[in-house]
């Protein structure tokens, strides 16, 4: 095998296929990036056995030549290693060579490496996804879906199915759902040609992190393709394979509140930014708590109470207030994470007493909605 490559599309390449390379891996060949050339261009695979990112560099692409390619062939070659000797390397052009089976030469300017690989046929298959029940959006709304639902997963693997996120396929409605059982998010979107046979899946929180640093503020296509075991995301030359957590996934539905008692309309901004000044004296208290108080004249107070540092408080005026007054207290954390899941838009915050979950939407549409579950305070 041997080819000439520029070195910053190869460190694209790589940049990618890192995100799925872990050093923890119990199979020794998945610390490799595994190397295949062939005479239309050169594909990269990185995998830590719940994730793989495969991507692919065309030969030439626009009319300019990327690669020139001398020998076919495949290597799996040792990813940290190989991924810092690129990076460092003095000029733009890179020529990789393999002979005598593994040694692997990388030139650049005057500099040579010489590394030891290993066979490639040793790498594991990537899994077979049939694409005949397969759908796609833009990369910009996959990309917004996951932000405004990630961040709810569960961080704790005594519940391995909440660390996912929960896409039910309703028809041509998508809805996705997170929760750690403190708070949820949920997103719904239509999208055209779902597929008909899966119901639910639950897509790994740490997978759609990885795929969202992948993928383009773009609105090119994303071809999403579901199966029982794994997911895959194509999205311009690279396949993003992750698999799916098992278990069912909570009936979450019935959490949310259908009847409010307290109804606000508020700036979320402004919101968001009296939450943060008030947590810095929560944080300090490591509970992160702030409390939330309505009083005649559409305003709200919000307020926090350190007993060794002092205290807080700033009222809000609220473009409505309707129902009874309240107080409630919440995580400055979990309401700011929502807040921001909102961006930045006028928020209806409905509420249905003290100690009930309270809902976060936006005032335009229903598509984005934020649960979450007081704290108690005595």
């Amino acid at each position: 095998m041997k080819f000439d490559i520029m070195r910053d599309r190869l460190l694209d390449g790589l940049n990618n296929v890192m995100k799925a390379v872990s050093s923890k891996t119990t199979i020794p060949i998945l610390t490799g990036i595994k190397i295949d050339v062939t005479e239309e261009g050169i594909t990269l695979t990185g995998s830590d056995a719940d994730i793989t990112i495969q991507t692919f560099i065309p030969v030439e692409e626009d009319g300019d030549q990327l690669i020139n390619i001398s020998e076919t062939g495949s290597i799996v070659l040792q990813a940290r290693m190989f991924n810092e000797i690129v990076r460092k390397l003095p000029t733009n052009d890179v020529e990789i060579e393999v002979s005598n089976g593994l040694q692997t030469h990388i030139r650049s300017g005057k500099s040579e490496f010489h590394l030891i690989g290993s066979d490639a046929s040793e790498y594991p298959l990537l899994p077979e996804v049939s694409t005949d029940q397969q759908f796609a959006m833009p990369a910009d709304l996959l990309k917004s879906i996951i932000r405004e639902t990630v961040f709810a997963v569960s961080t704790s693997e005594s519940r391995p199915v909440l660390t996912g996120v929960n896409w039910q396929i309703n028809n041509d409605e998508l809805v996705c759902v997170a929760t750690d059982s403190h708070r949820l998010a949920r997103r719904k979107t239509t999208v055209e040609q779902l597929p008909s046979d899966i119901a639910s899946v639950v897509i790994p929180g740490k997978s759609l992190n990885e795929l969202n640093k992948i993928l383009g503020d773009t609105t090119n296509p994303v071809e999403i393709v579901i199966t029982n075991q794994q997911v895959l995301f194509k999205a311009d030359n690279v396949l993003f394979f992750s698999r799916l957590l098992e278990g069912n996934y909570p009936e979450t539905s019935r959490l949310i509140p259908e009847e409010f008692k307290t109804n606000i309309t508020i700036n979320g901004k402004a919101l968001l930014q009296a939450i943060d000044r008030a947590s810095l004296l929560a944080r300090e208290d490591r509970n992160n708590v702030v409390r939330f108080e309505t009083f005649d004249g559409n305003i709200v107070e919000i307020s926090s109470n350190s007993p060794e540092i002092g205290k807080v408080e700033e009222q809000i005026q609220v473009e409505t207030l309707e129902g009874e007054n309240l107080k409630i207290s919440f995580s400055a954390k979990y309401m700011m994470e929502a807040l921001k899941a909102i961006d930045g838009q006028d928020v209806v915050i409905q509420f249905t007493g003290a100690m009930r979950p309270f809902i976060l939407r936006s005032v335009h549409d229903d598509a984005i909605l934020q649960l979450i579950l007081p704290v108690r305070t005595y």
